[in-house]
């Protein structure tokens, strides 16, 4: 159990430093959003870039994984959604609650915990769920988002051409191209440019969990309860279980440490921006409720899990 605190512990407790910190009110909520700018726009990049670029491809991208991956996410966000239309959930809700069900923070918590659990596979595994993340899982939620908006709305192509642009402009996505190029290439970086790149993605764990907490203050925390907590229940039992369920039937050939990872991967809270995208509905409370949720939850349950796969 103590091995366990050990990896789970150290995360937490930089998650709450950052809350109390924020809360005491030597840092402001704003400058939360620079801190996790920082991350997501030139620490996670760097990392992703340096993941890719330094390995083979067939080291950084595993088939089977990202496989287990996406049908798991593509199912739980099926489930989902039938489950919020039987229960009779708004459509201008629905969505919402969909992405909140099956889109993990693989950046700023799952990156984290796969540092200290598996450290040689962190930035591999990082690698690929960014990739199944941004180019469907998060897409098909901003989709159905859409196509439950109140009143006049663009078309569908007009929306998945839009969020196909956005999706290819993220600083994360380009990283993870420029270093799939340089990986196909076999070109090796320059040792300078190595140290660089290292030196920036080292500061990508603790910024980012540091910056969780500072978010998690001042976040609306009205709306519908009832909701919050079945997106959190969907985050984390449904989606795990679906991916466990897909690893069953399709991973097979995969290493006892990445089916641990996958399956660990998808119990991960919600991604921090997730009221951001719920903000462009109206649905900020009830994504700010099941955020939190998610993330002081997610200590339990991450804590058990990693008791079972390690």
């Amino acid at each position: 159990m103590l091995a366990i605190l050990s990896i789970t512990f150290p995360i937490y407790a930089a998650i709450a430093l950052g809350f109390a910190l924020t809360r005491r009110g030597w840092f402001k909520p704003s400058d939360m959003k620079v801190l996790g700018g920082y991350v997501l726009n030139v620490a996670l990049p760097a990392l992703l870039f340096h993941a890719v670029a330094t390995r083979p491809v067939g080291e950084v991208f595993n088939p089977a994984y990202m496989s287990v991956f996406l049908l798991g996410g593509l199912g739980t966000i099926l489930m989902a959604w039938i489950w919020f239309r039987l229960t009779s959930v708004e459509a201008s809700r629905r969505g919402v609650a969909v992405m909140g069900t099956s889109c993990p923070n693989s950046g700023f918590v799952g990156y984290p915990v796969m540092l200290l659990a598996f450290p040689d596979l962190a930035g591999s595994i990082l690698a690929m769920n960014m990739l199944v993340e941004n180019f469907v899982l998060i897409p098909t939620s901003l989709i159905l988002m859409e196509m439950g908006r109140d009143g006049a709305h663009e078309s569908l192509f007009a929306k998945l051409r839009a969020v196909i642009l956005g999706v290819v402009k993220r600083p994360m996505v380009i990283a993870l191209i420029l270093g799939l190029c340089v990986s196909i290439s076999g070109l090796t970086l320059p040792e300078p440019g190595l140290r660089f790149l290292g030196m920036l993605a080292a500061s990508a764990s603790a910024l980012a969990l540091f910056a969780i907490g500072g978010t998690l203050v001042g976040l609306p925390l009205r709306g519908n309860r009832a909701l919050a907590v079945q997106i959190t229940l969907g985050k984390l039992v449904l989606h795990p279980t679906l991916v466990f369920a897909a690893l069953v039937c399709l991973g097979a050939g995969l290493s006892s440490n990445l089916q641990a990872a996958v399956i660990l991967s998808a119990a991960m809270p919600i991604f921090t921006i997730y009221p951001l995208f719920a903000m462009e509905h109206g649905r900020e409370s009830i994504a700010s409720l099941a955020l939190l949720g998610t993330t002081v939850a997610s200590f339990a349950t991450l804590t058990i899990l990693l008791g079972f796969l390690t």
